[in-house]
């Protein structure tokens, strides 16, 4: 499955995706625009808190979406560890958008017909000096293609050649 992901940050990075996360999506944005940008150990304590209802966001919880939450960003802490980042430089972006329609079988009226289900991205980015990711050099192309050139400058090296 090719997953195309909103970013591509030039420092290094640890990611993780959660497709089809059966918490709703409203919830799931909220939460992503509460932690992005913000230190990896404040989003764990934020999300721990909400998770054990000490802290709320506009007066609630969301248990649901926070728990799905937690557990993708536990995962991405580890794919951080396997890549030897240093968690104290660590910070978060998160997204999440719609995931697919599923339709629930009912058998009278169609209230509460459609599952929601959520997709939701998570990148641990390290920040801090010197800690771009190597850039491969471009290799340079050849300029005169046949394609590229005018008729009357084909022409002119063409001759150039068969004298």
């Amino acid at each position: 499955m090719f997953v195309a992901y909103t970013i591509k940050p030039k420092q290094r990075y640890a990611k993780a995706y959660g497709a089809n996360l059966q918490a709703s999506t409203k919830d799931m944005i909220k939460i992503c625009k509460v932690i992005r940008g913000k230190k990896l150990k404040t989003v764990k304590r934020l999300l721990n808190d909400l998770n054990l209802k000490k802290r709320s966001i506009g007066g609630k919880y969301y248990s649901k979406a926070v728990a799905e939450v937690l557990n993708l960003l536990n995962s991405c802490e580890k794919n951080a560890d396997g890549l030897a980042l240093e968690k104290e430089r660590l910070f978060v972006h998160a997204s999440a958008s719609y995931g697919s329609r599923v339709n629930r079988r009912r058998r009278k009226a169609a209230f509460g017909s459609r599952m929601k289900y959520t997709n939701l991205e998570i990148f641990l980015i390290e920040r801090g000096k010197g800690l771009m990711m190597p850039v491969k050099p471009v290799e340079q192309k050849k300029e005169n293609f046949k394609g590229t050139q005018k008729k009357s400058e084909r022409k002119k090296s063409e001759e150039g050649v068969k004298k």
